[in-house]
């Protein structure tokens, strides 16, 4: 028996990539049927499941999480040491791009 083929998400219909495209953005989606889009989002919510949530269950309030998950972000896009960036926090890493790539360059005219 032939399964019926799932539409897509409604993320990927026309109607918001012309709202984004009316507002000069660039949808950050892959195409229909393509995982790559998923793979890093996946990435992230395993490392965050394994390193936050699983360890420290049972959760008692949703404030707990809120706090612990707010933490969490904050340390992953803050203050981990990334090792494919030189074993710096990517805020550090953000911060020295920003500022060495909008450098003023000198020049010779007048």
């Amino acid at each position: 028996m032939r399964r019926p083929v799932e539409s897509p998400p409604q993320y990927t219909s026309f109607k918001p990539a012309e709202h984004l495209n009316g507002d000069g953005i660039a949808a950050s989606i892959g195409s229909v049927g393509d995982a790559y889009g998923n793979a890093l989002m996946e990435s992230t919510t395993g490392l965050y499941k394994t390193g936050l949530i699983k360890p420290q269950r049972p959760w008692r309030t949703l404030s707990e999480v809120e706090l612990a998950c707010a933490e969490w972000a904050d340390w992953y896009n803050c203050r981990r040491l990334h090792g494919e960036i030189g074993r710096v926090p990517p805020a550090e890493y953000e911060a020295t791009y920003y500022l060495t790539a909008t450098k003023p360059q000198v020049g010779t005219e007048i």
